[in-house]
């Protein structure tokens, strides 16, 4: 889906677990401020779609509460311009849970700050569109400055829950 009014961030076209803008995609967990949730990210067939799964455990136990799959959306973790685009589009799947999108730009320091949305999954594939003005900050003051993106993340937080979601695209929209 490359037009004048998509740009592919993530077709799911490359081997595991490359993407299509040359990042890498990355498995995080709490486990990284000592929490406990546990998760595996694999690159699978999804309901006759190639997808990018990510299933695990979200335990709130010793501080914690999350596992995501996230991608920077330069190669190297550099900023990019998005500012020509209205928002991010992706093609999900899962359990039915709710899942969020977090948005890091250059203004994000802290490892628990982002600009976040939430959505819920269905046990078929959809398409979400998120419009950059639905991203609200989470424990930060800067408003999000699209012309410093640098990475996306898809995250299982907040509650304990089993964990399960599919993505078999990723795109910046641009509203006609």
């Amino acid at each position: 889906m490359t037009d004048e009014t998509h740009k592919i961030i993530d077709a799911l076209d490359q081997a595991h677990s490359l993407a299509t803008n040359g990042s890498r995609w990355d498995l995080i967990s709490d486990g990284v401020m000592g929490g406990l949730s546990t998760g595996t990210m694999n690159r699978e067939a999804v309901s006759e779609r190639p997808a990018l799964r990510l299933r695990g455990e979200v335990s709130l136990a010793n501080n914690g509460g999350f596992i995501q799959v996230a991608l920077d959306l330069a190669p190297g973790g550099g900023e990019i311009d998005a500012s020509s685009w209205s928002g991010i589009e992706i093609d999900v799947h899962g359990n039915g849970e709710s899942y969020n999108i977090h948005l890091r730009t250059a203004d994000v320091i802290r490892p628990w700050q982002s600009y976040r949305v939430g959505f819920r999954t269905t046990p078929e594939w959809q398409t979400l569109r998120f419009p950059f003005s639905c991203f609200r900050p989470h424990r930060l003051e800067a408003p999000l400055d699209v012309t410093r993106l640098r990475r996306v993340g898809v995250v299982a937080i907040g509650r304990a829950f089993n964990a399960d979601i599919s993505i078999s695209g990723l795109r910046f929209f641009r509203l006609g």
